[in-house]
């Protein structure tokens, strides 16, 4: 396969992750195996709904125009997230488990994680990523009005709540999240989200070309904005050069720190093995080696977005019509 068709391939290149469709019948599949009695029509309904709202057809929004938070990475955290909770329901006792209806909120809190970043009609911002920051409750502002019309009404507040373990705006130990399944559910996630970003084949270059751009919209990153944050990032380069440091810290502190090291669960997944967990000590290798050494123009892929205008052709080569929202309720 052409390297630049396994950019678009999940880690185990099984699953073309820049594809809703395929997506949407890789977790479906995962579920049924896992919860056979369990009514899946919820997630058919939340597929579809990404796939309007990022190709920017469904009403109200105008559709993905970030790059490194694009439809591709939401996809990809979805499908990881739907393996850990396989994992984790192999793996602990039957009073622990999360259970079919928790699942399927877990998978559509997954989904929507990002959509934060997808601008309204009305917004001023001229791009997404000037949401970086705020992104978070803005995602969970979306899950409020999704999840009633998927028939999950009586968990939004809950999801608002668990969609903050994939971010920064809230401290982890404030996040108001009781139950412990849930709290476990937000582990997830939170832990599926940074497997799906560190263990894509295009890792470091999407640092490079993609992310460091989405944070000098926001002013994370180059010359310090008026009013705004003081930046981390002088320049890709720095950017990269922080990578691996700052991936030790992710680690030591959420992964395997307040997340309880629930990244394990994916090699029960996959029988013993986690390809995950494989790529991603590659890839931190490989870039304290290329930084150490002044090396980091041997980094070549280039990595491609999938955002509203691809993600369109992808689903069919023109805009979807843009039915109401109550359609929703309905669709197959």
């Amino acid at each position: 396969m052409p390297a630049e068709r396994r950019n678009h391939y999940d880690i185990s290149g099984t699953v073309r992750i820049s594809h809703p469709q395929d997506v949407c019948a890789a977790v479906t599949a995962l579920l049924r195996q896992r919860f056979p009695d369990a009514e899946l029509k919820p997630v058919r309904q939340g597929f579809a709904a990404f796939a309007r709202l990022y190709a920017g057809t469904l009403p109200g929004y105008l559709g993905c125009d970030t790059w490194y938070h694009d439809a591709q990475h939401s996809l990809d955290c979805t499908l990881a997230t739907a393996r850990l909770i396989d994992g984790h329901e192999r793996s602990v006792p039957a009073a622990r488990r999360l259970g079919a209806r928790r699942a399927v909120l877990g998978v559509l809190i997954a989904l929507f994680h990002d959509a934060g970043y997808i601008r309204r009609s009305g917004d001023r911002a001229r791009n997404g990523a000037e949401y970086t920051l705020t992104h978070v409750r803005r995602s969970g502002e979306f899950l409020g009005e999704l999840l009633p019309r998927l028939g999950y009404g009586d968990e939004v507040a809950k999801a608002r709540q668990i969609v903050h373990f994939t971010g920064y705006e809230i401290a982890l130990d404030r996040i108001q999240v009781r139950n412990a399944k849930d709290r476990m559910l937000g582990f997830l996630i939170g832990t599926a989200d940074v497997l799906a970003q560190t263990a894509d084949r295009c890792y470091l270059e999407k640092c490079r070309d993609f992310l460091f751009r989405e944070f000098a919209i926001c002013g994370l990153a180059g010359a310090r904005q008026p009013g705004g944050v003081e930046p981390i990032y002088r320049s890709a380069e720095d950017l990269l050069e922080k990578t691996a440091e700052f991936n030790r810290r992710l680690w030591e502190e959420r992964l395997d720190g307040y997340f309880g090291g629930v990244h394990r669960y994916m090699a029960a997944h996959f029988g013993g093995h986690d390809p995950y967990g494989a790529a991603i000590a590659a890839h931190l290798a490989r870039i304290a080696e290329l930084a150490r050494e002044h090396r980091l123009g041997e980094l070549r892929q280039r990595p491609v977005a999938i955002g509203r205008e691809r993600l369109r052709r992808i689903l069919g080569g023109g805009p979807a019509p843009r039915r109401a929202w109550p359609a929703l309720a309905r669709a197959a």
